[in-house]
């Protein structure tokens, strides 16, 4: 632990004008208010703290940072508040300190959820000043290198899981890559003690047979540049058991099939020298093809810059190399620490940190999110995987991760790009909106003022922005089709009844519905929670009579007047898929008789009115709804339809059947080949067709070719 002159020494080292009496009262606040509360390894709980700010000056961080991270427990763990912490050292350290704190007091359902609440805070805390980051990274660090005293193997792995998953890609993000490192590391101890010592102990026999192998071949290195007239510095190191352990399971290869497990950095004077050394290096040795990337002129988004190669270097060893000048490395090795060296704006240190396009890309995720833990499946997606550099049709360059599409490109720009894409046009050629992207691609999204997002995109998009705004489309468009759906069986309800319904008897029964607004009962009725009788039971509850067999007595009769007919339900403005379900056993079509089963939580299924399935329902006539196919609509909406055909064995003849189709405005969908001989091939045809006749159409023109033995439509 370092003691209080140490500590201020270490700091007034690096920044001479520090406030040196906050620094020493922070010291003394915190050794006293901690008092003699323990740690789980038995030392006093203030050397934690301590230890915290010992971590960020190496990183030369400003005295404010220092003094928050002395205090950054002191709100939680202690008698000490927020006021006493603003009294005391001022209000930035303050909020600094708060945006710190653990939220310990949370009582919320699951550590999952807390997880994902503590990151939502951080989150909002950090994009206001990411020094609240720097000092919970060097917080966490420490923790993790204290972790084996906790006595839960349970809690060990929950807390080396999350530092996995999310603190450590936090520190890559922002360019911290010691810290990313040794978090890595220590967590992959707890998750995978056995996999890292056998890494271990490997690397210890590598160094054994040949410990001299990084300084020769630095050696040669150095030998070859300076032959060359580049004066340069180099670096060599045998990599982390985490990083050799990733890139057995991605490549999924053993460690003696690695041979790259030396990484070397060229450290030079400028920019124009990197690639000089680049030009040097590729001349004096062969190159490892697809290994190059060049994150000078792409950086990636934590400002990080540097050429990367494989060649077969000296000894015939593959060697990974970095080449970047000292200012690189500085960028490198800090990250956004290394925006604060040294740096003054009016006295206070420059806020670069509220500047990364990533953490506004976050914050965009928050405020689409309602859902805490799908909040935080969607950050995982969009922080922590490699990326692809792509071009707009302008040069823009647009950063994605690995695997990124062309949706994840359009939500990449703007998220109204994203929800009306259609198409796109990748380096000029026509793809699916499924298609993975590529380094250097320039890419077009085609857009349309009447699309909107489709539930498939889901299936294939990589990014959390996409993934977030796709959820948050869909979930507002299913709540309006639940709405207008709710209504539409209202309606019948009431009028089947004899009543009139409108909107203000319909928020009188409410509190006996347990309903929060009229959406919300309108909807309840949609996803089939509630039935339109139970509507009109609330509604009048004195009319309520039943017949001694308990079949319900419309109350028109009971009054002695007529009911009216119940209208049907039209299947108007309902998008298949959310509200509406199109029932794949009987692939109804516009023309035939229909009527809807309620399932809860699903909307309606569609059935055609001879669906062998509607059997099943018969002791619950309540799900059952009288549905319509809307004139309006008929023609303007294909359905699928499925047809089973025989098709003689012989050239030609799948060709016919394709043409005819088509000839006939028939689309196949899908076509499947479930049986074939020497004579003949069955197979199924899905086919979109406007209705119940253009379905017959091309059944009677497919029955008239003499190569098609025989068609029957498929109803189950």
């Amino acid at each position: 632990m370092m003691r209080q002159v140490e500590l201020v020494e270490s700091v007034l080292e690096y920044d001479p004008d520090a406030d040196e009496d906050l620094l020493n009262r922070a010291y003394v606040f915190t050794v006293k208010v901690h008092g003699s509360q323990t740690r789980a390894s038995g030392d006093p709980y203030f050397s934690h703290p301590i230890e915290v700010a010992g971590i960020l000056t190496r990183f030369k961080l400003d005295t404010d940072t220092i003094a928050t991270a002395l205090l950054h427990d002191t709100i939680e763990d202690t008698v000490a508040d927020y006021d006493q912490i603003e009294e005391h050292f001022g209000p930035q350290v303050a909020k600094l300190v708060d945006g710190v704190t653990k939220l310990s007091k949370l009582e919320l359902q699951s550590d999952h959820t807390k997880q994902a609440e503590n990151f939502r805070k951080l989150l909002l805390a950090m994009s206001d000043d990411i020094r609240v980051l720097l000092v919970k990274l060097a917080d966490r660090l420490h923790n993790m290198r204290t972790l084996h005293y906790l006595d839960s193997e349970q809690k060990r792995r929950r807390i080396a899981s999350e530092t996995m998953e999310i603190y450590a890609p936090l520190a890559e993000r922002i360019g911290m890559h010691d810290i990313k490192d040794e978090l890595q590391d220590l967590a992959f101890t707890q998750l995978n003690g056995e996999g890292r010592g056998s890494i271990i102990r490997r690397l210890d026999f590598l160094r054994a047979s040949g410990d001299d192998t990084v300084d020769r071949v630095s050696a040669q290195l150095q030998n070859t540049l300076a032959e060359a007239g580049i004066e340069a510095e180099v670096m060599g190191r045998l990599k982390r058991p985490y990083s050799i352990w990733r890139k057995m399971q991605l490549n999924s290869v053993s460690f003696e099939q690695l041979s790259d497990v030396i990484a070397f950095r060229i450290l030079v004077k400028d920019q124009a020298t990197c690639y000089q050394t680049l030009g040097a290096v590729h001349a004096a040795y062969p190159m490892v093809p697809g290994r190059f990337k060049d994150y000078i002129s792409t950086p990636k988004r934590n400002n990080y810059q540097s050429l990367h190669t494989s060649v077969i270097g000296p000894d015939k060893l593959r060697i990974e190399m970095q080449i970047r000048t000292h200012s690189m490395h500085e960028i490198a090795e800090y990250g956004v620490a290394a925006h604060w060296m040294y740096k003054q704006s009016n006295g206070k240190p420059l806020r670069e940190g509220v500047q990364y396009r990533w953490i506004r890309e976050l914050l965009e995720i928050m405020e689409n999110t309602s859902d805490p833990e799908e909040f935080l499946e969607h950050t995982k997606l969009s922080m922590f995987q490699d990326q692809v550099f792509c071009f707009s049709p302008k040069g823009d360059l647009i950063a994605l991760p690995q695997g990124g599409t062309p949706v994840d490109f359009a939500y990449a720009v703007h998220t109204d790009l994203g929800n009306s894409c259609v198409s796109a046009r990748v380096n000029g050629r026509n793809v699916p909106l499924r298609e993975q992207l590529h380094n250097g691609d320039q890419v077009e999204i085609i857009r349309s003022e009447n699309q909107t997002p489709s539930p498939t995109w889901e299936n294939f998009v990589v990014t959390g922005r996409a993934r977030s705004a796709i959820r948050r489309f869909i979930r507002q468009q299913e709540r309006s089709e639940y709405v207008a759906l709710g209504r539409q069986i209202i309606d019948q309800t009431f009028i089947s009844e004899g009543h009139e319904v409108n909107d203000k008897m319909l928020e009188s029964v409410l509190s006996s519905t347990k309903r929060k607004d009229l959406d919300d009962l309108l909807g309840g009725v949609g996803r089939g929670e509630l039935t339109g009788r139970d509507v009109l039971d609330a509604a009048y509850p004195s009319e309520r009579i039943k017949s001694v067999i308990g079949r319900v007595v419309p109350l028109s009769r009971v009054r002695g007047r007529k009911a009216k007919p119940a209208p049907a339900v039209p299947i108007r403005g309902l998008a298949p898929g959310m509200a509406v379900h199109m029932s794949q056993c009987c692939h109804p079509l516009p023309g035939e008789r229909i009527v809807g089963i309620v399932t809860v939580g699903k909307g309606i299924t569609i059935h055609t009115a001879d669906c062998d399935v509607l059997k099943q329902f018969s002791d619950t006539p309540e799900r059952w709804i009288n549905v319509a196919w809307d004139p309006e609509r008929d023609g303007n909406t294909d359905q699928v339809a499925r047809i089973e055909t025989v098709v003689t064995h012989e050239p030609g003849a799948l060709s016919r059947l394709t043409a005819v189709i088509a000839q006939n405005a028939g689309n196949i969908s899908n076509l499947r080949i479930t049986d074939r001989s020497s004579e003949f091939f069955e197979m199924k045809v899905d086919i979109e067709v406007r209705d119940v006749h253009h379905l017959s159409d091309i059944i009677t023109a497919l029955r008239a070719e003499p190569q098609i033995s025989s068609v029957e439509r498929v109803r189950g």
